[in-house]
């Protein structure tokens, strides 16, 4: 996008978050009164926990959290991501390593933006969240695609990562469970991963935001927890967002060695000054409460992570890999592409990704992010966080148009 002098050239070079745009046009044509179905944004049907919402409405009515607070957050917050840290991946961590953002995403951008100088490369394996490559560009860095197919389950291999390392590497973005594929690397990937960048003197940025969302007994392994040997070149990314229906609450959090944090917090104390108090206070609800109501949540997204996938992988020319972890499901559509669909002026045959998504929007009132957004085109991402009656409603009409495509 050209800046034309008035916008900086660095502003005017970041893409809009696709996910939010497919979302936002979304639940602009139902608000228009159109039955669309959204499959787009990565957001949890159900309501906040009450236990959780009680805890914010008892700080509001405190006037200690009317003040500003600490920016790097409430020190009994910060005392309780690390107890919740240890208990959820063994990971032992002091508070003094904490700093609480405003939602993962800051704490993605802080994170890059600290360790980052102009040129340094990040390895980022592919598909990717649409944030993160955005995020690194704005620090004056290089994301460095490596693409993982559906033939390999969206897991990059240590010779891939081999492959892609140059001189000006730095940084290894590790994603499990992923956004946007649903992969969960298996613990001796983890491992293995985790020790080739040890070797190679890497920073480690993980995100661990789904780490409570796996299905089919799979676990969650922490690279910070399996690879010791990081040392103090991991960073973790983590929040309340998705294992507590919190998205609007806006709390994350980043964990990193005190140099690390302490610059981090340095730019945040600039940027943004404290988290909502009201917030963070609903947020130590979460971290320190049961996990009863996050295990309610995954039977239904474990139901509905299986019925759309059965029904994907129903249409002919489309495969989807079963999704292990998060709540997304990635299906490979390249054997749609150049096909023959019903459109509104005429028969049409998209020939990417984007254009399948925006004809299944415009034909059929349903939303779906394309590959674009995250990698390659030739994919679509589906989020099942949605009710079971919407779901299937979407899938049906899914199948509906899909089925009709001709050669």
């Amino acid at each position: 996008m050209p800046s034309n002098g008035r916008i900086s050239e660095r502003i005017a070079s970041i893409a809009e978050s696709a996910t939010l745009a497919v979302d936002a046009k979304a639940k602009a044509l139902k608000a228009a009164g159109r039955p669309v179905i959204g499959f787009g944004a990565g957001e949890p049907d159900f309501p906040t926990p009450g236990y959780i919402v009680d805890a914010a409405v008892a700080a509001a009515r405190e006037p200690r959290f009317h003040r500003y607070s600490p920016a790097a957050g409430l020190p009994e917050l910060k005392k309780a991501i690390a107890e919740k840290t240890r208990r959820d991946s063994g990971y032992v961590v002091d508070p003094s390593q904490i700093l609480v953002t405003n939602g993962g995403k800051q704490a993605v951008y802080e994170a890059f933006a600290t360790l980052l100088n102009p040129g340094d490369e990040v390895l980022v394996p592919t598909p990717y969240w649409t944030t993160y490559p955005e995020a690194i560009r704005l620090a004056g860095g290089i994301p460095v695609e490596v693409f993982a197919g559906p033939e390999q389950g969206y897991m990059v291999t240590v010779s891939q990562l081999d492959a892609a390392l140059t001189d000006k590497t730095k940084v290894l973005l590790f994603v499990s469970p992923s956004n946007p594929t649903g992969a969960v690397y298996p613990a001796e990937a983890v491992a293995e991963i985790g020790m080739w960048a040890a070797d190679h003197g890497l920073f480690v940025v993980t995100d661990e935001i789904y780490e409570h969302l796996t299905y089919d007994g799979v676990p969650f392994t922490s690279i910070a927890t399996r690879c010791p040997e990081l040392g103090d070149k991991v960073v973790i990314l983590n929040g309340v967002a998705k294992t507590y229906a919190m998205t609007g609450w806006r709390v994350g959090w980043m964990i990193a060695a005190p140099d690390v944090i302490k610059a981090a917090t340095n730019l945040q104390s600039h940027l943004s000054s404290n988290v909502s108090n009201i917030s963070q206070m609903a947020a130590l609800a979460a971290v320190s409460g049961p996990l009863a109501a996050v295990d309610e949540m995954k039977l239904a997204f474990d139901r509905r992570r299986k019925a759309m996938v059965e029904a994907l992988n129903s249409i002919e020319g489309i495969n989807c890999p079963m999704p292990e972890g998060a709540f997304y499901a990635y299906a490979d559509v390249r054997g749609l592409l150049g096909k023959e669909f019903p459109g509104a002026a005429g028969p049409v045959r998209p020939q990417t990704s984007a254009e399948l998504a925006a004809l299944i929007l415009d034909t059929v009132e349903v939303a779906v992010v394309p590959g674009e957004a995250f990698g390659p085109s030739g994919y679509l991402r589906l989020s099942y966080a949605l009710g079971d009656e919407d779901l299937k409603t979407g899938m049906d009409r899914l199948k509906d148009f899909l089925g009709q495509a001709k050669a």
